[in-house]
């Protein structure tokens, strides 16, 4: 990599510029493929891992498999990057070159962007809006070269093929969200919670049908584009495979549906099998088969039509500027190496990528049956969606008959979790019957779209039918709609951002690889790996925050003096990080260094998110208290409520801090700088026996600590009266006075919770009780990262 990079700034005096593009191309690829699964990962692996109905490591074999296959398969979609978007022959090879480049670096570098945030986008609707931008950009270059008319873009690009992706776009978004919740809401009426001990025709039925919609969309979808269903076949009477699928739907589906149906009920009343877990199995498989089938094309399409155009370019000898394109108007096949090379790439990253992870836990958060840690906040679009969905709830329980209503809540009322004495945290997201019909669902929409060449998004379609099948659920409920609504606001948002910032984008790097392209492609190749090295060092020390061993941990002892033996880390914590946070305030405006305010700032925040999470919590560990120890959850809330006061007044304080020094306030006066680091003294001594006491879990020292309480709050009593004394004669500046009252003021307050909270331990704790403990049952908020950890079937 070094080598080349070297080289390539050598290209002014060089004549084969063009061979280092493409061996740019192919790094881009590579790269591209890694991004690009990371984000896709999602469309088949949410229903299984929400669902836990097999393993974590089952799971990834499966798609794994699918996505080997699918590799394989894919040569015949190869064809969209070559002239699907743009007439090939309007362009020469110097123009197509451009383009190319263009739309890889774009891409690699908008689908890292959503991997990072953990959103799902489709890598369809990118590179087709990549091409579309770029080619645009070099049309209106030429045009301009030869004083032609704006009108005359529409020769160069292919309109009609752009406003079907956007029109399926729109499409994709409402069929399938509308479609996913009405399908699920008959099989929840039909089937409840209870499914397994619904009669074994009920299963074997909904297993019929499931496994042929699957089955069917892995003929459709899977195989149907390759290079293999062009081939003629002497089983199907010399014709293709093709055209015996566009011919015989009828017969495949009856056909399918008695075998699937009959089998189904051989495995569930003889073999004992659960029909569920199969479907999601196929179903997995199939998602799988069918993304790397048809989407490989949106990683490496555009490198290959490039080493194709090279590679014809070559062999003609006529100059880059003078050789027509026209020859990727033809049908090229793709080398089955290249595309087995591609598929143990995109087999690799679905293993090793941890973007790929965040990206399925938001769809799974969204859909999630439990409480999770929401992450969208509400806005005026989600309240309003929300209000008028329980508008038109309130409107059809007026038309249906009392009767009706509640046979039908009947079908909705989830089972009671028994609380156990064991851990358990591996709660699913949803059950095997939402996942058996999101995975069904998606496939029929997506081989429906097929069959009429509709251009939906797979993305588009399994994110939507997950929403669809939550709401029917009613897995979005009072406390937590108005989030969900907004998360799916956002993600829709962001696929719209991705159709205009891959237009915007490709153009604009068009633009400058036209102006001088032995200069500016070095330059954007060197940004591009810059920013992808960037990204991914971000995100590695996001990783790492989110696992490190300094966060707060949830409460999940029986009996006081438990409660006290296990919070002692938190309060250690706490304490620790307020000192540092309260010393850097008083350093930030002593040194008026805004940087140092700025990161204190965050790290207020960071802390005060975590207290509030397991003020979150207090639901759940009171749920799972038994009825002699509810004493525990009064000692919990106190504390809790000492952190949380706590944490407000060093909240104030670093606040106030940094916005007197980012305003370029006048500095603090010597007087008053050298008393607030006199009061930062006595705390950190104080935090630091508190620290000590904690971590050692020796409470008995907490009774010294108190002693100096008085002596404490005397100190910082005096320096208030002090100020009080300057203001009165010398002081002159009103906004000195009132940071300098509203720091000390806090720091009282900020003592007096502490010294509530050593007081309530002081007396709680009784060294002669041994502590009691229970596992709970936690809220679901990670199933990725706990499925991950899973290594036994159910």
């Amino acid at each position: 990599m070094l080598m080349i990079f070297a080289n390539l700034f050598q290209l002014n005096t060089m004549d084969n510029i063009y061979l280092y593009m493409i061996i740019a191309l192919a790094i881009l690829a590579i790269a591209d493929l890694v991004v690009g699964v990371s984000n896709d990962a999602v469309n088949f692996l949410n229903s299984a891992i929400g669902s836990k109905a097999i393993s974590f490591r089952t799971i990834m074999i499966v798609a794994s498999v699918g996505v080997a296959v699918g590799a394989v398969f894919s040569s015949g979609m190869m064809e969209v990057a070559r002239k699907g978007i743009f007439n090939p022959g309007e362009f020469m090879f110097d123009e197509i070159m451009i383009i190319f480049m263009a739309v890889m670096i774009t891409d690699i570098l908008l689908l890292d962007f959503f991997n990072s945030v953990g959103m799902p986008t489709s890598t369809t609707v990118s590179i087709v809006f990549e091409l579309l931008g770029a080619a645009v950009a070099m049309a209106l270059i030429k045009i301009g070269h030869n004083s032609g008319d704006f009108s005359d873009v529409i020769n160069y690009i292919n309109t009609s093929k752009a406003s079907q992706i956007i029109f399926g776009i729109l499409l994709s978004v409402v069929v399938a969200f509308s479609i996913g919740a009405l399908v699920q809401w008959v099989s929840r009426v039909l089937l409840s919670y209870n499914f397994e001990k619904k009669a074994h025709w009920v299963g074997a039925l909904f297993g019929g049908f499931a496994l042929t919609a699957i089955t069917y969309f892995i003929f459709m979808k899977g195989l149907k584009g390759t290079s293999y269903a062009q081939e003629s076949f002497e089983i199907l009477g010399g014709g293709t495979m093709k055209d015996f699928l566009e011919n015989q739907v009828l017969s495949i589906v009856i056909v399918c549906s008695l075998f699937w149906s009959i089998l189904s009920y051989i495995l569930i009343a003889i073999v004992k099998t659960n029909i569920y877990k199969l479907i999601i199995i196929v179903g997995t498989f199939a998602l799988a088969l069918a993304f790397s089938g048809n989407d490989l094309v949106n990683f490496i399409g555009v490198p290959v039509a490039a080493y194709n155009a090279f590679l014809e370019w070559t062999a003609s000898g006529l100059p880059a500027n003078a050789f027509s394109m026209e020859v990727l108007a033809k049908k090229v096949p793709t080398n089955n190496w290249l595309l087995l090379a591609a598929g143990m790439i995109m087999v690799l990253t679905l293993w090793f990528s941890t973007k790929a992870k965040n990206v399925v836990k938001t769809s799974l958060d969204l859909s999630s049956q439990g409480e999770t840690k929401e992450r969208f906040q509400p806005n005026f679009l989600s309240r309003g969606f929300v209000r008028s969905a329980m508008l038109m709830s309130q409107m059809t329980s007026y038309m249906l008959p009392e009767s009706w209503q509640q046979k039908i809540d009947k079908q909705f009322e989830t089972p009671a979790l028994a609380l156990s004495k064991t851990k358990k945290t591996d709660i699913p997201a949803f059950d095997l019957v939402r996942a058996a019909v999101n995975l069904m669902v998606a496939a029929v929409l997506i081989s429906i779209a097929t069959s009429y060449k509709l251009p939906l998004s797979t993305t588009y379609v399994t994110f939507m039918v997950a929403m669809g099948t939550s709401l029917a659920d009613r897995a979005w409920g009072a406390e937590s709609a108005v989030y969900r609504v907004a998360g799916v606001i956002n993600v829709i948002g962001g696929w719209f951002f991705t159709a205009i910032s891959a237009f915007c984008a490709a153009a604009l790097v068009a633009y400058l690889l036209n102006l001088n392209i032995q200069v500016m492609f070095p330059i954007l190749l060197a940004i591009a790996f810059a920013l992808l090295v960037r990204s991914s060092i971000v995100h590695s020390k996001k990783s790492k925050q989110v696992r490190a061993s300094d966060s707060l941990k949830k409460a999940e002892s029986s009996s006081i003096q438990g409660v006290i033996v296990e919070s002692a880390g938190n309060i250690a914590n706490v304490v620790k990080r307020g000192n540092k946070i309260y010393t850097n305030s008083i350093n930030g405006l002593a040194k008026q260094d805004l940087t140092l305010l700025k990161k204190n700032n965050k790290q207020i925040v960071k802390l005060s998110q975590e207290v509030e999470d397991l003020r979150d919590n207090i639901f759940y560990f009171i749920k799972n208290l038994d009825d002699s120890s509810v004493g525990a959850s009064n000692f919990y809330i106190n504390i809790l409520g000492y952190l949380q006061d706590m944490t407000q007044s060093l909240e104030y304080i670093s606040k106030v801090s940094h916005k007197h020094v980012n305003n370029n306030h006048k500095k603090l006066k010597f007087n008053q700088i050298k008393e607030l680091k006199e009061v930062d003294e006595v705390l950190e001594k104080l935090f630091n026996a508190t620290k000590e006491s904690f971590e050692t879990q020796s409470f008995e020292q907490i009774g010294e600590i108190l002693g100096s309480k008085n002596k404490l709050f005397s100190l910082v009593t005096e320096k208030i009266q002090k100020q009080v004394e300057r203001t009165r004669t010398e002081e002159s500046s009103p906004k000195n006075t009132t940071l300098y009252f509203g720091v000390l003021l806090e720091t009282k307050d900020l003592l007096n919770a502490t010294m509530n909270l050593l007081e309530e331990y002081h007396e709680a704790h009784d060294s002669s009780v041994k502590p009691a403990t229970i596992e709970v049952n936690e809220p679901i908020v990670t199933q990725v990262e706990d499925a991950s950890n899973s290594t036994e079937e159910e």
